[in-house]
């Protein structure tokens, strides 16, 4: 007989150290990413998403093009031993697909439906995403705009995260281009546009009274209330004056707002006109998706270009996505015996039970349903039927 594992030594336990950033997913943790994944990809293709796979690893002259460029900073480097070029780990999945769809597919029929899952490995993490490697899942409408594209990825969005579960869902809808669409339309200077751009990330009143100055501080203020709930700041964005190309992003704001609310009355949706921080390559309504008492983002999406063509979608992050789920209920596990008739575990398994089989290296019959709770079985196969087990104290 083998002989038993032995305790993990001083040694074994430095092995097991990981740099920053990364970590094992244990078995709970795990099973649980595989299913709210699985989960995902299949309401993506119950609505037209079809899967696609890029590498992790891509030339870095391919990775860092086109949107890839903003991440550029975050991409880990290798040199490629076969082609002598250098390579680069995905820190994002949009621009492979981005990619995939302006080559590969670039004749396929637009609009076109595309969804992913995998890795990411970047550089360095945040503080409020300190993880290095972490899983996305995403959905991409490429050809297609408008407030239909943009309502598409929204409630397609909330529908997938209620699928597995996520309770307390809410939507932050932002507007990345409409600050600095208001400075060309006010053709106010670069220092200035710089400042007032700060001070509305930091929701600083003050500091956007004085950066607008008195010809342009009602309307900067404005902007900056224009922010709660979407029907009411939709409301008091409408009553600005706002000149331009601005106006026209705040009508179809008003009129995707509808369209969602519509589709979905009891989500949770906000709007922030000023917000801009981390949309690293939307060119048009842009979103974050959150859910109540979870730290940290579930994922982020918006209007973009894909090459020469428009294009919105969005990305989840499971790291995030795994504390907002709840756990999986525990699966009915059998203990099958050494020696049982093989067709009778299968019979289990059709029935969906989980069965585990027993080893020579198990104990002896007297001690098989010790065996069984040692493995994390709820019954024994015993007679020809899986049998509750006892409680240990009554055996």
């Amino acid at each position: 007989m083998a002989a038993a594992p032995s305790a993990p030594t001083a040694d074994r336990e430095g092995d097991a150290l990981l740099p920053a950033g990364l970590r094992d997913l244990l078995p709970e943790e795990a099973g649980l990413e595989a299913h709210v994944i699985a989960t995902l990809l299949a309401r993506f293709a119950a609505q037209g998403y079809e899967r696609v796979a890029p590498p992790l690893v891509e030339f870095e002259s391919g990775l860092l093009a086109g949107l890839g460029a903003a991440h550029a900073a975050q991409v880990f480097r290798l040199m490629d031993p076969v082609s002598q070029r250098m390579m680069g780990l995905a820190a994002d999945m949009t621009p492979q697909v981005v990619r995939i769809a302006t080559t590969r597919l670039a004749r396929a029929p637009r609009p076109l439906r595309l969804s992913y899952a995998g890795q990411v490995v970047r550089v360095r993490g945040t503080q409020l995403r300190p993880e290095r490697q972490f899983g996305q899942v995403g959905a991409e409408l490429i050809g297609a705009e408008g407030i239909e594209a943009d309502a598409e990825a929204i409630l397609l969005a909330a529908e997938s995260l209620a699928a597995v579960g996520v309770a307390g869902l809410s939507i932050d809808i932002a507007m990345p281009p409409l600050v600095p669409q208001l400075g060309r339309a006010l053709a106010l200077p670069e220092p200035q546009s710089t400042a007032l751009r700060e001070a509305l990330d930091r929701k600083d009143a003050a500091a956007v009274a004085a950066a607008a100055g008195p010809a342009h501080g009602d309307l900067f203020l404005g902007l900056l209330r224009a922010a709660g709930p979407a029907q009411r700041a939709v409301a008091a964005l409408q009553a600005l004056r706002l000149p331009g190309q601005a106006a026209l992003e705040a009508a179809a704001l008003a009129a995707l707002v509808d369209r969602i609310l519509a589709a979905a009355p009891h989500a949770t949706f906000t709007v922030d006109p000023v917000e801009f921080r981390g949309f690293a390559y939307e060119e048009g309504v842009a979103f974050t998706l959150f859910a109540r008492g979870v730290r940290g983002e579930l994922g982020r999406g918006g209007r973009y270009r894909a090459g020469g063509e428009p294009a919105t979608g969005f990305t989840i992050f499971t790291d995030t996505l795994l504390r907002a789920v709840p756990p999986l209920p525990a699966p009915r596990r059998v203990y099958v015996p050494l020696g049982a008739p093989l067709d009778a575990a299968r019979r289990l398994r059709a029935e969906g039970w989980t069965t585990i089989a027993g080893m020579a290296v198990e104990p002896d019959a007297r001690d098989q349903s010790e065996a069984a709770r040692r493995l994390g079985c709820d019954h024994i196969w015993r007679d020809g039927a899986p049998r509750p087990l006892a409680p240990a104290s009554a055996t």
